[in-house]
């Protein structure tokens, strides 16, 4: 059951990056769109949301300073998120 969550909050954390790229392509040519920026704002709030619980669940998504490593779940832990 634990992977199944693992797994859900993947999907769910690049279901809402996909969003957010969507977003901001619309939003580079059109950038009055306060609706589309308000939309955008909401998604980044999302992402950080589900990133958050996923990596105090199961670990680091990012290397280089991106993402904090905490115990138990550090670098040493796995399956990385490539390998799940």
């Amino acid at each position: 059951m634990d992977r199944v969550h693992q797994l859900q909050l993947l999907k769910q954390l690049q279901e809402v990056d996909f969003v957010l790229v969507e977003l901001n392509l619309y939003l580079d040519t059109h950038p009055d769109d306060l609706q589309a920026l308000q939309q955008f704002n909401w998604y980044v709030q999302q992402s950080k949301e589900i990133r958050k619980t996923y990596e105090s669940q199961y670990g680091p998504l990012l290397g280089f300073g991106y993402s904090f490593n905490q115990y138990p779940n550090g670098w040493d832990e796995g399956p990385w998120p490539w390998e799940v």
